[in-house]
């Protein structure tokens, strides 16, 4: 009876009910005291479209920051476990720069800087695969992988066949991948990986009822660490392209790192915090502890994770930094290149105030999208006098920044608005003139593979071609 008499007034019951919603999400947009410039559009979308705009919200709108992922009393105790230690006379023979850049890491994840660290560097998928497979293959008591794409090509057929191996030998295999870029990975390898007696889990997994405020944000973080001896960190997943190539590619270039010393203690808190998110379980057995003696003190290390729920947009902030405080150069390979206003400013001042700015990236890369986004950008850095290159052979999927004499980054962060504000990433920070001088040397091999950019060339490109990279880049913070 009572639906009945409010049948006619349906029509301006849901406009009401509407109205609330758009004006309270304007609300909760506007308290966030995010930039002014993304605050009106996105009070402009929840304006203009109808229904639409909130859905759009919903998924692609909304702040973690400050948010917390695992309980107090867990993070307390994880970070009682690895207690990491901060010896400021290390920093001694270091540089300013570097030392401003330590200063501010410690901020944001905790006083320290490992030595005693090992590391090799592969800028071939074939190279890190046999020595990843390789250190599986002699773990003895666990196995911690977390990777953005675990793929079901004949690359990670051989890798969990060797995880499911080393878990019936009674090695405790843990193993973190992410929904969406994962989301290839069959059932019915999944559930091989359980009865062998691997724990398994999806980071993020999207369900009817989360799938809108879990899309946007993934983990992008590429980290493998065993007996807590020896650790990976880079770009490379688990996937054919980066070993035999694909349909289309030879093998992707991309940089990864193993290292073995005291920085993977580093690697593994990150791995304990995540999977506490995920499971809601403390990894807090002995074999968790690291205790592996120095090897040698030529490089010192600092590991930051970052990812939407930080205070900070802690590899933003990094990047950022260095940039600023470079004076002879700054060299930089990337995927995709969609730098936010700070950095886009930051690279251009370097270069006009003198310092060498060189930006690799793939003729091709990967998307299409990301190509015309990227390809936005280039006009206004060849105009301040940052060099471009275009990697010819192949897609480039490396993710490095040098600066100067001393620092080095690497790890799974793009040159882009999604690895800096929506996925959760993780990158080692070196301090080492010889690691740097390495580094530059791979980045100079590279370079023969290259075609510069000019800006008389560029200028000439196809008008629909200008139309559609502007149009793209009008979306690149949520590509």
């Amino acid at each position: 009876m009572i639906l009945a008499e409010l049948f006619p007034y349906f029509h301006d019951i849901l406009l009401t009910l509407y109205v609330i919603i758009v004006l309270s999400v304007v609300v909760m947009v506007l308290s966030e005291n995010r930039n002014p410039v993304k605050s009106m559009a996105w009070v402009l979308v929840l304006l203009l479209l109808p229904v639409a705009g909130v859905i759009i919200y919903a998924i692609f709108g909304r702040s973690l920051k400050g948010k917390k992922l695992i309980s107090r009393s867990h993070l307390l105790e994880l970070r009682r476990m690895n207690d990491f230690t901060f010896d400021k006379s290390l920093e001694s023979g270091l540089c300013d720069e570097s030392r401003q850049l330590i200063s501010m890491v410690n901020n944001f994840v905790g006083p320290h800087l490992f030595t005693g660290n090992e590391i090799t560097t592969f800028t071939t998928g074939r190279d890190k695969f046999d020595a990843l497979m390789h250190d599986i293959e002699e773990a003895k008591d666990y196995i911690h992988i977390q990777y953005f794409i675990i793929e079901n090509d004949h690359v990670g057929a051989k890798f969990i066949d060797a995880l499911i191996r080393k878990a019936k030998e009674g090695v405790k295999v843990r193993v973190l991948y992410d929904y969406v870029g994962s989301f290839y990975l069959r059932p019915r390898v999944l559930r091989r990986m359980r009865e062998a007696g691997i724990e398994v889990h999806p980071f993020l997994e999207l369900t009817i009822t989360k799938f809108a405020f879990r899309l946007n944000w993934r983990n992008h973080r590429k980290i493998a660490v065993i007996d807590g001896r020896v650790g990976y960190v880079g770009g490379m997943n688990i996937a054919d392209r980066y070993v035999t190539g694909d349909k289309k590619w030879t093998p992707w270039r991309d940089t990864h790192l193993r290292i073995v010393g005291e920085a993977v203690s580093a690697m593994q808190y990150t791995f304990a915090v995540d999977w506490d998110y995920t499971t809601r379980a403390l990894l807090t057995s002995p074999t968790m502890r690291y205790d592996t003696p120095p090897i040698t003190r030529e490089y010192l290390i600092q590991m930051v994770g970052s990812g939407p729920a930080n205070q900070w947009n802690n590899i933003s902030f990094v990047f950022l930094k260095a940039i600023t405080l470079a004076k002879r150069c700054v060299y930089i390979q990337t995927p995709y290149f969609l730098p936010s206003d700070a950095l886009l400013k930051a690279l251009q001042s370097a270069a006009l105030a003198g310092v060498e700015v060189h930006l690799m990236i793939p003729r091709k890369p990967d998307s299409l999208l990301l190509r015309l986004a990227t390809g936005s950008y280039i006009k206004e850095c060849l105009m301040s006098g940052i060099k471009i290159y275009f990697y010819e052979p192949t897609v480039l999927h490396s993710k490095v920044v040098i600066v100067d004499d001393e620092f080095v980054t690497t790890g799974s962060t793009n040159f882009d608005f999604r690895s800096f504000e929506h996925n959760f990433e993780f990158n080692a920070l070196i301090y080492s003139k010889q690691f740097n001088s390495e580094m530059k040397a791979v980045f100079m091999a590279d370079l023969d593979k290259c075609t510069p950019i000019t800006l008389s060339v560029w200028i000439q490109r196809p008008l629909l071609q200008k139309a559609l990279e502007s149009v793209v880049r009008l979306f690149s913070p949520i590509l």
